[in-house]
């Protein structure tokens, strides 16, 4: 099974038709229809590592200020509890947790709903353990590349570039200009997984004045990092969607 990492954007994205929308619904024509999917959301950032364990998990809105319409949206896509023992056996049964009380946010649902609108494909969450650097998330991430042997698409969902406050700043001004800072550090990933270079993705955040106002957090990062620790040398690098929305770069990634 190939393997994705999705910029997914604004919430706003759930309920509009736009050119990354579009994008977002071209991406299941990209990848065999999966038996389920692990989704590693940037906005489950949490104190270790859990995975989700319902049945049938909520669709979580993370996050206020939004029009009415967004809060109505539901991705009742069912859980995999079979498949999340299996991912925490992977992980280590000692170092990730079940969890029944997180469903699907919206770094989930925003990007689920247009790729498989009918919510038929299971769907598992994997946190990010905001205590663990780099090199660890990578090395906790290759743990799950057989899955992708049995038919388990596992896709990151973040963004390549995510200052908030820089995007905030811009919206207020009603500036639509992209920074130096994040269309270097798009071009810089890029080079970097096109060129397969770990060592250099490893080190990309925090090292330097461009990764730190690209990403003041890693949440937003680590999903590229977990997309691309299961895959091998044999899988191809594709980009299905790039450009900007401000200094937000929605790259989306295809391995495989």
């Amino acid at each position: 099974m190939p393997v994705l990492f999705v910029g997914h954007g604004s919430p706003l994205y759930a309920i509009q038709d736009n050119e990354w929308t579009r994008g977002f619904r071209s991406l299941s024509e990209l990848v065999p229809r999966p038996r389920a999917i692990l989704m590693v959301s940037a906005h489950w950032f949490t104190d270790g590592t859990f995975i989700t364990g319902n049945e049938r998990p909520e669709t979580i809105h993370d996050f206020y200020g939004f029009p009415r319409e967004l809060y109505e949206v539901q991705y009742p896509a069912p859980g995999v509890v079979e498949l999340a023992l299996r991912v925490r056996k992977l992980i280590g049964e000692d170092r990730a947790e079940l969890n029944d009380e997180w469903g699907f946010d919206h770094g989930t649902w925003s990007v689920l709903r247009w790729m498989y609108p009918k919510a038929d494909v299971p769907v598992v969450q994997l946190s990010i353990d905001r205590n663990l650097g780099v090199p660890e998330q990578f090395a906790l991430a290759q743990s799950l590349a057989p899955l992708r042997e049995d038919q388990v698409l596992i896709v990151g969902s973040g963004n390549v570039t995510h200052n908030l406050r820089d995007l905030m700043m811009r919206m207020q001004a009603g500036d639509f200009s992209t920074p130096g800072w994040a269309s270097r550090f798009d071009e810089r990933l890029k080079e970097i997984l096109l060129g397969r270079d770990t060592e250099a993705l490893l080190e990309l955040w925090p090292g330097s004045d461009d990764a730190r106002l690209a990403h003041p957090t890693p949440d937003h990062f680590l999903p590229v990092v977990y997309s691309y620790a299961v895959t091998g040398a044999d899988d191809s690098v594709r980009f299905p969607i790039e450009g900007f929305d401000r200094s937000f770069s929605m790259r989306a990634i295809l391995f495989g």
